[in-house]
């Protein structure tokens, strides 16, 4: 069944593409979900223009996203913990701890947008990445110290 793809679906295609599935995963799974529509003359122009206005949409959102990612190029973030011997922390700085620091900063970034590898469970200076957008990320150093 050839359909349009209203959604970027991993391992199928990216919005706006036509693709040819299996009947029973469009009918079930992808059209229920407004996830795609049937590749129809009407549907064609209907998602073309939707695509375009999402493209539109998007290049805003990257432009905003770089501006802030070089307002946040110079931030850096202090998180101060309690910590035993051989500066190992009694608990471990995750993402939200990261994310309420920079709040506390100013800036509103969701914790999901913070990647963190593991939970830093040392005190020492790290590298965080903040995705601001799909297509552009930064690196925040991050400073864990002694809770006094």
């Amino acid at each position: 069944m050839d359909i349009i793809l209203r959604e970027d679906i991993d391992k199928l295609g990216q919005r706006g593409d036509m693709v040819k599935v299996a009947a029973g995963y469009a009918r079930n799974f992808l059209l229920p979900r407004n996830l795609a529509v049937a590749a129809t003359e009407s549907n064609k122009k209907i998602v073309e223009q939707q695509r375009q206005a999402h493209l539109r949409r998007d290049a805003k959102l990257v432009t905003e996203a770089q501006d802030l990612g070089k307002i946040m190029a110079d931030v850096s973030v202090t998180i101060h913990q309690k910590a035993g011997e051989n500066d190992q922390l009694f608990g471990s700085v995750t993402s939200n701890d990261v994310a309420v620091a920079l709040e506390k900063l100013g800036y509103t970034i969701d914790r999901k947008k913070v990647h963190l590898e593991e939970p830093i469970k040392t005190l020492g200076d790290f590298q965080v990445s903040v995705r601001l957008h799909k297509d552009v990320s930064i690196d925040i150093p991050v400073h864990v110290v002694k809770e006094e």
